[in-house]
């Protein structure tokens, strides 16, 4: 990713090294990391026919894997904010589609709500070109366990 891009939200353009990387699957989708806002990821992607559902408006599927990438690499960013080596697995979503994804650049970020020692919450929000009017979101839930070393 370019260090220069910008975005319609303030906020600090992702260094190209950064440890954060999406899996295949988000990539291929379109899927990028757009930017960091308090640390948090925040993961953009454009409208495009591979993210088509019906006629004109996202596919609900391309929503629900982007607001999954959301939760993964706020979790993530938070682990490695607190130095905690911790193996996730994702238990449940629970997703909330709010108003139909249209022909527009989509962002979605999380916040982990907690982040115990076997459990983590993330509640994530996905919008277009209005931050306050979100097109979903979701609670993801993850079992956590150290690393083996």
């Amino acid at each position: 990713m370019d260090e220069s891009v910008t975005s319609p939200e303030e906020g600090t353009p992702l260094p190209a090294d950064h440890p954060l990387h999406l899996p295949p699957y988000a990539r291929a989708m379109g899927m990028e990391i757009d930017r960091i806002e308090d640390g948090v990821p925040v993961i953009g992607m454009d409208y495009t026919e591979r993210a088509v559902g019906r006629p004109g408006y996202l596919h609900g599927g391309a929503i629900g894997g982007m607001l999954e990438m959301a939760a993964f690499t706020a979790l993530r960013a938070e682990l490695d904010r607190t130095g905690a080596a911790m193996r996730i697995k994702p238990v449940n979503i629970s997703i909330e589609y709010l108003r139909g994804g249209v022909d527009h650049r989509t962002y979605a970020m999380g916040r982990v709500t907690r982040a115990g020692r076997r459990v983590a919450n993330v509640r994530v929000e996905a919008w277009q070109a209005d931050r306050d009017k979100p097109v979903a979101s979701c609670w993801m839930n993850f079992l956590l366990a150290p690393k083996a070393e």
